[in-house]
């Protein structure tokens, strides 16, 4: 399946003094498929060391980082290895097992011979502790589970046809029934899959929902299973009980997470640790409620107000319960649990699109909205209705004038394309178009 990833690896191959490249992002979201596919075109031998599968790759750096070294005791495991200067990809996969691998790309950069990828969740080490033995010597690329856009191509669809969606909105023409209908369901289907590859991979196969639930069911498991592994001393349980109980919250009218809800004596910032680790590990997308309705975003937010949500929505869609599935499933009722699954989905999508995680609710609750992205000079409010309702905090934000920097608004749901002068309404499953959007019409 085609992915975003191999158009940024081709333009890194192919840039000048290229870095060593650090690949980012969760378990199973297509890291290392992605990277071999990549080396398998774009070079003549690839040197592939997973710290994971074979622990004798651990000691390949005891003689110390000079490359002939490194190079020496990696033919001693691999001896059909070939190392060809300008045509070897070296991949240390699983890094995150390995801090000394992420030393060694500093001495691969000024050596020049080979190009190098790593790739990891970086789970089992903390990445701020040893990012700075290779600062000025790599470049990080973060990655995340398949984009609408990404299972558009999956089931066959074209650049021209995705084309013409954007250009639908940026015109504000709105689309046919048919249109409407298909696009539609083909982002419900993509709401119950999620963006993991192998479990799109099978609904592609099959052609249905078969085996799906049980998928996502185990992979919630295996990230419980890896925090129990990785995690370290006393917050481990911290970790635990932030992932177990996200489901919880996004249940609750306002999504809103409150830590002393789940552990009475608890505070934030005993927990920021956990909810780091857990960002950092592509589990988790975390939503900052913001202090003030004005620019810049940064550091004009409250850490002990937030939202969490799951960084694939497919594990969300995995922790309901029986009756729940049967309802989403049967009749692609995307309603339930008060709203969650579309809110999720929209953190997920302007996560994936390089936006961080605002909203806003003021103390009087007369003013509430979703999320805050911004444009080049306006900060743009959008709303996520799940169900087709009154727009009341919408208009108010846009209408006042207090709030000089919010110019217009985007209403996502599911209606067809509109603008009332004041914000902009757009279907669901354009949302993944949302950045291009913005840059035509800033």
């Amino acid at each position: 399946m085609k992915r975003k990833i191999e158009l940024y690896l081709l333009e890194w191959k192919n840039k000048k003094d290229h870095l060593p490249l650090v690949v980012k992002g969760a378990r199973q979201i297509g890291k290392t498929y992605s990277i071999e596919k990549f080396a398998s075109e774009n070079y003549k031998h690839l040197i592939e060391i997973n710290f994971s599968t074979n622990e004798a790759f651990m000691n390949i750096f005891e003689d110390g980082y000079n490359v002939d070294s490194i190079i020496k005791n990696i033919s001693l495991i691999m001896p059909d290895a070939i190392f060809e200067s300008g045509n070897t990809l070296i991949f240390f996969d699983e890094i995150q097992l390995c801090s000394k691998g992420m030393t060694s790309l500093k001495q691969f950069k000024l050596d020049g011979r080979f190009d190098v990828i790593c790739s990891g969740s970086l789970m089992g080490i903390n990445y701020n502790e040893i990012q700075l033995n290779s600062v000025g010597y790599k470049e990080d690329y973060e990655m995340h589970s398949m984009d609408f856009e990404e299972f558009l191509w999956a089931k066959g669809y074209k650049s021209e046809q995705i084309n013409n969606l954007l250009n639908h909105i940026i015109n504000v023409k709105p689309f046919s029934d048919i249109e409407m209908k298909v696009y539609k369901n083909c982002f419900y289907d993509y709401l119950i899959t999620g963006g993991m590859p192998a479990i799109v991979q099978r609904y592609i196969e099959n052609k249905n929902f078969s085996g799906i639930l049980q998928m996502q069911r185990q992979l919630l498991n295996d990230y419980e299973e890896d925090i129990t592994k990785y995690a370290k001393g006393l917050e481990k349980g911290k970790i635990l009980n932030v992932y177990r109980n996200i489901p919880y919250f996004l249940g609750k009218e306002s999504k809103r997470y409150q830590i002393t809800k789940i552990s009475k004596s608890a505070r934030t910032r005993d927990y920021i640790g956990a909810f780091e680790w857990l960002s950092n590990a592509g589990i988790i997308n975390i939503c900052y409620c913001l202090n003030s309705l004005e620019l810049p975003l940064s550091g004009n937010y409250d850490m002990s107000k937030y939202k969490i949500y799951f960084g694939d929505t497919g594990l969300l869609i995995a922790s309901l319960d029986e009756e729940a599935q049967l309802d989403l499933r049967e009749n692609k009722n995307f309603n339930t649990f008060k709203g969650a699954i579309f809110e999720s989905i929209a953190g997920e999508t302007l996560v994936k699109a390089g936006y961080k995680l605002f909203y806003f609710k003021d103390d009087s609750s007369q003013i509430e909205m979703d999320f805050f992205i911004r444009g080049k000079n306006s900060l743009i409010p959008i709303e996520i209705k799940s169900k087709d309702g009154s727009t009341a905090s919408l208009n108010k934000l846009i209408e006042k004038d207090k709030y000089k920097d919010i110019k217009f608004g985007i209403k996502f749901g599911d209606r067809n394309i509109g603008f009332n002068g004041k914000f902009y309404t757009l279907p669901y499953f354009t949302m993944f178009l949302l950045k291009d959007f913005i840059k035509s019409i800033d």
